[in-house]
């Protein structure tokens, strides 16, 4: 996965910080985005996060790990 991808969360990932839902369960399973950062570096010292993707909604960015997304052509 890259910087930019188009991606679709593949498995029930739910979150309670999404705008529309503040404050209640939402389910991303389905929801679609593009990849805007992979975490795998700090400051020139490779790290091993525990949720590295970073994909934007639109206005909202959330973390995944990467089993979770599914690529879209």
């Amino acid at each position: 996965m890259q910087q930019g991808d188009r991606v679709r969360v593949k498995e029930s990932v739910v979150v309670f910080t999404h705008p529309e839902h503040r404050g209640q369960a939402f389910d991303m399973q389905g929801q679609e985005g593009d990849v805007a950062t992979v975490l795998n570096d700090w400051k020139g010292r490779t790290i091993s996060p525990t949720l590295p993707v970073i994909v934007a909604f639109g206005r909202y960015k959330a973390h995944f790990r990467a089993e979770e997304l599914e690529a879209i052509s």
